[in-house]
């Protein structure tokens, strides 16, 4: 099993930046990807962003290409989003996504495996 905890989401203004965690732990060895995807009031869940453990390839959905960044640190198991100037569209809960399989698409939230509890980002104008 594996657990993802984020943090380092919060309130503030437009054009702010934030740096979002995602600590993982348990049977990390068994994960391909990790993804960042967000939810906000009244839609559904969509993906942000996804990297590789191994290797570091990155992919972002278009919407946040240019303002997003996704990282990880492996020694700590941790992986992170990077989000500058931010707008008020981004306000939504934030949350944290492991897949354990290589091939499926990781721009599908439903195929993560692994899911965090969320973390509000909230954007004012």
């Amino acid at each position: 099993h594996v657990q993802l905890v984020e943090s380092g989401g919060g309130l503030v203004q437009a054009g702010d930046s934030l740096r979002l965690s995602c600590a993982a732990s348990g049977r990390t060895f068994s994960l391909f990807t990790m993804g960042w995807c967000r939810q906000a009031p009244g839609k559904d869940r969509e993906f942000v962003a996804a990297i590789r453990w191994s290797g570091g390839t990155t992919y972002y959905a278009d919407s946040v290409k240019g303002r997003f960044t996704i990282s990880r640190d492996n020694a700590k198991n941790t992986v992170y989003l990077q989000i500058n100037s931010l707008k008020p569209e981004d306000t939504a809960v934030y949350y944290c996504a492991a897949d354990r399989d290589y091939y499926s698409d990781y721009g599908l939230t439903y195929n993560y495996d692994y899911w965090g509890q969320g973390t509000q980002v909230t954007v004012s104008s």
